[in-house]
């Protein structure tokens, strides 16, 4: 039965998500309306816009990812679906990565996928288009990873969102530098095969690893 566990979350949060539209639209406003106030701090100057373009979308999707990430298990906890989960046959492991894709299809991939949208409104040169998207289609994972991490270390407390903050932000700003380089450098005609490379590995290296830190922090948070 351990072997479906993955299917079965996964299937459940988007399926919650499905009945909750917020869940994937909040992220997506919020990436939406900071982008469109840039320009109003910023300036209209096309030119500025394009400069920062890279580093304001990228900052923009890790605080979106950031504030999706508190309530992912919000409800299991209440209701006592994470006990359950522990306390039985199926493997944690299969289940934290479960929760990690189902956060990544919810807020990285639509970022990724609209991406190209937002960054026009910033001026963002057409060169860097593909690369945006295709930086934070593999960023975005390792930020659902990080942020599947610290919601389930916080996930007992109740007003989490500062501490979550806390705890999450200097393992993200990496992927954070490394995301807008992959951009500033598709923009400039420069190579970015390494840049993803990296962030591929990150992806690859956190899918792996961090489903053992989420069931671990699961198990402390109910104490089990």
């Amino acid at each position: 039965m351990s072997h479906s566990v993955f299917g079965k979350i996964l299937v459940r949060q988007l399926l919650l998500a499905y009945r909750r539209p917020a869940a994937v639209l909040n992220p997506l406003f919020f990436f939406g309306v900071v982008v469109l106030l840039m320009p109003l701090g910023l300036g209209p100057k096309q030119t500025v816009l394009a400069e920062f373009a890279p580093g304001l979308l990228w900052i923009t999707a890790l605080l979106a990812a950031l504030l999706s990430a508190e309530m992912l298990f919000r409800s299991d906890y209440d209701d006592g679906g994470l006990e359950q989960l522990v306390v039985s046959d199926d493997s944690l492991y299969l289940a934290s990565l479960g929760y990690i894709v189902a956060h990544w299809c919810l807020t990285g991939l639509p970022l990724a996928l609209f991406s190209p949208v937002f960054g026009q409104l910033l001026a963002l040169p057409a060169e860097g288009y593909l690369a945006l998207a295709t930086s934070l289609a593999l960023g975005t994972f390792v930020l659902s990873a990080f942020g599947c991490v610290g919601a389930s270390l916080t996930v007992a407390l109740r007003r989490g969102g500062m501490l979550l903050s806390l705890l999450l932000l200097p393992l993200e700003v990496p992927v954070l530098i490394l995301g807008a380089g992959v951009v500033e450098r598709a923009i400039n005609g420069m190579p970015i095969d390494s840049l993803l490379s990296i962030l591929a590995g990150l992806a690859l290296l956190a899918a792996a690893l961090t489903p053992v830190a989420i069931g671990t922090s699961i198990k402390i948070s109910l104490e089990v």
